[in-house]
């Protein structure tokens, strides 16, 4: 067949071919119909072709079918770029004969599932670059169905595929070394893949983590895939496609069971997340599956910078969110030793920003009051926290200080505790009182329950106990001189004079209560082992 270079083709405005027109025009369907409109004469035409599907490389591909009369190799490393040109270029049917490249490249595509791991991955790639004609010609979702199911779950004895993957052995583990393989942990052998998957883009990632979900792989495994992904990627893409990596990154581990998703990782994340402009959907994601299971959190996983702009030290704002979406979810019904935990760690994490000077009073206040009484079985370590704020924060009012000190609940207070809140000359009068009030209510509550034991009534030991507790002090007697006497209004440090010495006999009251308990429980041992003896004489016969 004589050929005439009597065509130009422009692809895309890369690069230009010039063929023959009649021979290529006898396979694409397309390029016929161009033609066929054109009413020029003249006999070299241009043909500018835009959006082709793999570029100059596809063209060529296609042209060589062309020329060699419809014929050539289909292999995985061309078959995308093949398939996508002849869709593009209509070439499902043939003026001088049967040859259809469309056809030839489904059929070889019905091979998929003898391919090697690295045919796959070469052909997921290049459908990445073919992209959206890959995706709307389901190339992309074979090659990505084929390549998951190659995917091993931790089950798995083997790291590599032997039957898809005898190239791999140079890359990852040998499959014919049992020596070496027997060394390897089981998640290893599950997590072989993860490196191989970097060269996949953010939409790539996004169908093949949702193929994993589909077919139930071990959500644990697809977790650490993602932060691997997430952290391999911000340190290659460049600046203005890490949004992009992030928020793919926080979306799919979002769709997971969070159980199976790391606290510490997801912290990582966020300190990435928090110096780039990510959308707000994503940052609400992230920061809704850190306040789920915010009770594995550790004290530096919250000592966040505060972004530019804020005067704290720390990123309150933050916590505060944080804290809010771990109680949203029920957690206080649910399970009161994850609050405790949290509680706990609040309180630290107040020990940690008290002394920021530029810390409000307000966002101190919010910090200490966001969770609920229950979670707290003592006050100790929130009132210690106080205390450093307050004295870092001297030109605070009487009534600043008096709204922080009324998150305490001075029932949950110790004794030692409240010692040292009536010696604090910082505190407010109002809450040194309170603290002592709270105290002898407990006390007094304490010695009526005392008062009622059968036990302590039967023991004479006690009850002459009781008379020198009567003669040392009255409960309900002091109770009444203390209400009567006190007066907020007298000179602060005669009040703490008193209320220190009220405080040292309400001490010696609790020590002597304990001494009583302790004789009350073994007299009541006493008694009961000699119950037990006398009946355990058999009677005598009558």
């Amino acid at each position: 067949m004589e050929v005439h270079c009597d065509l130009e083709v422009d692809v895309n405005g890369e690069e230009s071919f010039m063929v023959d027109k009649k021979i290529i025009a006898s396979y694409s369907g397309k390029l016929r119909k161009l033609l066929g409109k054109s009413k020029s004469t003249s006999r070299n035409l241009k043909v500018v072709l835009h959006d082709f599907p793999g570029g100059a490389e596809s063209f060529e591909l296609i042209s060589r079918f062309c020329y060699n009369h419809g014929s050539t190799d289909i292999t995985p490393s061309n078959i995308s770029l093949l398939y996508c040109a002849a869709q593009f270029m209509e070439m499902n049917n043939s003026v001088i004969g049967t040859h259809n490249l469309l056809e030839k490249a489904e059929k070889s595509f019905e091979e998929i599932r003898y391919w090697t791991w690295s045919e796959l991955l070469m052909a997921l790639k290049h459908c990445q670059d073919l992209l959206p004609a890959a995706n709307s010609l389901s190339l992309l979702e074979k090659c990505m169905d084929t390549l998951v199911a190659r995917l091993p779950s931790t089950s798995e004895a083997s790291p590599c595929p032997s039957t898809s993957s005898p190239d791999s052995s140079g890359i990852r583990f040998s499959c014919d070394t049992r020596s070496s393989e027997s060394l390897k942990t089981s998640s290893s052998r599950a997590t072989w893949w993860f490196e191989d998957l970097l060269a996949l883009g953010p939409n790539l990632v996004e169908m093949l983590v949702k193929s994993m979900i589909s077919r139930k792989l071990d959500h644990v495994i697809i977790s650490r895939f993602l932060f691997y992904y997430q952290k391999s990627k911000f340190y290659t893409v460049k600046s203005d496609a890490k949004c992009t990596f992030v928020e793919t990154v926080i979306d799919m581990l979002y769709i997971l069971d969070q159980s199976c998703v790391s606290c510490k990782s997801l912290f990582g994340i966020l300190r990435v997340a928090l110096n780039l402009n990510i959308n707000k959907s994503s940052r609400n994601k992230l920061e809704s599956m850190i306040g789920s299971q915010l009770d594995q959190a550790i004290l530096d996983n919250l000592l966040v910078p505060s972004p530019r702009g804020i005067n704290y030290l720390y990123d309150v704002n933050l916590v505060l969110r944080l804290l809010k979406s771990f109680l949203s979810g029920g957690i206080c019904q649910a399970s009161p030793m994850r609050l405790r935990r949290v509680a706990a760690l609040v309180d630290l994490y107040m020990a940690e920003v008290a002394p920021d000077p530029c810390l409000k009073p307000s966002k101190f206040v919010a910090l200490a009051m966001v969770m609920p009484d229950s979670a707290r079985d003592s006050y100790d370590e929130l009132y210690h926290a106080m205390d450093m704020y307050i004295e870092v924060h001297a030109g605070l009012s009487e009534e600043e200080k008096m709204k922080i000190c009324c998150v305490l609940n001075y029932e949950k207070l110790s004794s030692e505790t409240c010692i040292h809140l009536s010696q604090n000359k910082k505190f407010p009068s109002k809450a040194a009182v309170q603290a002592l009030v709270s105290q002898q209510l407990k006390l007094k509550s304490l010695l009526h329950a005392t008062n009622n034991s059968k036990s302590y009534a039967d023991s004479p030991c006690s009850a002459g106990e009781v008379g020198n507790w009567g003669r040392k002090f009255d409960a309900n007697e002091q109770l009444v001189l203390y209400a009567g006497k006190l007066n907020l209004a007298a000179d602060n440090e005669k009040l703490r004079a008193h209320l220190q010495g009220m405080q040292c006999r309400v001490m010696e009251l609790e020590k002597l209560c304990k001494k009583m308990q302790t004789q009350m429980a073994k007299f009541t041992k006493s008694r009961a082992s000699s119950h037990s003896h006398t009946r355990s004489v058999p009677k005598l016969c009558s």
